[in-house]
């Protein structure tokens, strides 16, 4: 056989998995990187490792395979660190840092740690290559547990601090194997005995809801589940994962459930005798920390994962299986189901009731502007085929309940937890969509964490737009210092909290991007869509009100 270098077997590895753009803070081994330089592939230079692996997590959920960040070894601990969302999300997402080189261990070599058992929990797979032969099987098995089962991290750490143990020859052929370029890379299927189960058991209820989670995104299952429950006359609600799942003027659409959710949506899980948990965990921010449904309820769950299958709720009938195929399963073993329209009427007044109560925000001309009309703009403006990807505290809520995605065609990324994730995700799912339009929602707390990352977006061209729901403060603390302080804040208190005013849209601009700063509401949508037109990475400054606070469970 042959021999081959490790940076040209890396470098093909990549390219022939369909891998456009990897991530990374240099200097991480060089010799593949200057392997990559006639393949095509972008060679995305961050300010910061965590945000190279949050770029690298959009660009895997945008693009629906994996997403690689690279860095040397004293920049491990931030991949780490940044790879916690994309195992809280299932994001396909393959880390490579340097690491000690087995003749430098315990010899406090300049910069090195061991930072291997770093990775151990934030990923499916964690290994060391500890020579050149074994990159080549190591490589494979990383694409093959990122996207198998349920998707996630995996991390390969090389030897030396920039991963110089692994450059040498190896005898091994380019192995690309094309069914783990993206996920889900297999799709089993329920057993019959248990698709038969869950259709008697969805028959009989009467007051059934389906909670659709990221599964149902993962495995391109949308039309499977309205299909579903067009069929069968069942409410849906979605987790913030699941959001898109079904178009949120579908007269079966009950918004997001959850912590972050709608109270109409959480009124009506606590009134079903039956929950259907479709590709999702059923975890403590869907559910509310299991107040929604009460623990109590008939639960019926779906999960590619077995371990996932009654993990917070007992269940009455467990799905082992993808959800596309086992939906599809379960529209051949049911039957349309008559005598629902006054449980699916209790759930669209309760959805009435929370609209009317909104309403009135929603198309507010206050100044400072209220964070409900800027959502009310948003979801008036995306285009059809926009990719909306929001942060997570008070710009998950926002973006959750008040920005609706009413075109099958839409998408909705989110953070799992990290404010600050939602910015450099944005850019990498830009990347992975340089033809769709990708609109971050986040917050001026949130966005202060990777600005510097304008700077990249402008070196690379990466014409994403960024909605800054600017209101100067990391507002979602308020009520907590409020109980700390018995009920009034005092003294010093709001500098722990709230920021100085700043023009965001200025220093956009300062770095090489468009800034357009919205003081007043009927410049909301003027703006969107002179940053859209721009065709270069743009920032939207909203000056909202810091006293407006989202409702939320």
């Amino acid at each position: 056989m042959a021999k081959i270098t490790t940076a040209e077997l890396f470098a093909r590895t990549i390219h022939g998995h369909g891998i456009s753009h990897i991530f990374m803070v240099p200097a991480i081994f060089h010799s593949a990187m200057a392997a990559m330089e006639d393949l095509g592939i972008r060679r995305v230079t961050t300010h910061h490792e965590i945000a190279a692996a949050y770029m690298a997590d959009g660009y895997a959920r945008a693009a629906r395979k994996p997403g690689v960040c690279m860095s040397q070894s004293v920049g491990a601990a931030n991949i780490a660190a940044g790879l916690r969302d994309a195992y809280l999300s299932s994001s396909p997402v393959i880390a490579v840092t340097g690491g000690p080189h087995p003749d430098s261990r315990y010899r406090y070599l300049y910069q090195v740690i061991d930072d291997f058992p770093m990775f151990e929990p934030v990923t499916k797979f964690n290994a060391m290559v500890e020579k050149p032969s074994r990159l080549p099987d190591l490589l494979r098995q990383a694409f093959r547990v990122a996207t198998t089962g349920g998707p996630g991290p995996v991390h390969l750490e090389l030897p030396g601090r920039l991963g110089e143990g692994v450059d040498g020859e190896c005898e091994a052929p380019v192995i690309i194997e094309k069914q783990f370029s993206g996920f889900p890379a297999y799709r089993p299927e329920p057993e019959a005995e248990q698709v038969q189960a869950a259709a008697r058991l969805l028959a009989s209820a009467e007051r059934p809801v389906m909670v659709a989670g990221g599964g149902v995104i993962a495995s391109a299952a949308q039309g499977e589940l309205v299909r579903l429950a067009e069929k069968l006359s069942i409410p849906v609600a979605t987790s913030p994962t699941g959001k898109g799942a079904i178009p949120e003027n579908h007269p079966l659409s009950i918004g997001m459930a959850g912590s972050y959710g709608r109270s109409s949506t959480n009124r009506t899980l606590e009134e079903a005798d039956l929950v259907f948990f479709v590709g999702s965990r059923a975890g403590g921010l869907t559910t509310g920390n299991w107040r929604f449904p009460p623990l109590g309820t008939r639960v019926l769950q779906l999960d590619i994962e077995p371990t996932e299958v009654g993990r917070n709720y007992p269940v009455e009938v467990g799905l082992v299986g993808d959800a596309k195929v086992a939906l599809q399963r379960l529209m051949e073993a049911t039957e349309p189901v008559a005598g629902r329209e006054g449980w699916v009427g209790r759930a669209q007044h309760l959805l009435r009731q929370w609209r009317e109560e909104t309403e009135p925000h929603l198309r507010s001309n206050a100044v400072p502007i209220r964070p409900e009309r800027l959502c009310h703009e948003l979801t008036e403006f995306l285009p059809e085929d926009a990719v909306l990807v929001a942060d997570t505290g008070h710009a998950a809520i926002w973006s959750g309940t008040m920005i609706e995605l009413r075109k099958t065609g839409q998408r909705y990324i989110r953070c799992a937890g990290t404010l600050g994730w939602a910015f450099p995700g944005a850019l990498g799912a830009k990347c992975a969509l340089p033809d769709r339009p990708v609109i971050c929602f986040t917050g001026d707390g949130g966005f202060y964490y990777h600005m510097a990352e304008l700077e990249t977006a402008a070196r690379f061209g990466i014409n994403a737009v960024i909605v800054v729901n600017n209101n100067r403060a990391l507002q979602q603390v308020r009520k907590g210092f409020d109980r700390a302080y018995g009920g009034v804040q005092r003294g010093r208190a709001r500098e722990m909290w709230v920021f100085e005013p700043a023009n965001l849209a200025a220093i956009a601009e300062k770095m090489g991007c468009v800034g357009i700063r919205v003081a007043n509401p009927s410049e909301i949508r003027p703006a969107l869509e002179s940053a859209l037109q721009s065709g270069r990475p743009a920032l939207v400054d909203v000056v909202t009100d810091l006293d407006v606070q989202p409702a939320w469970w």
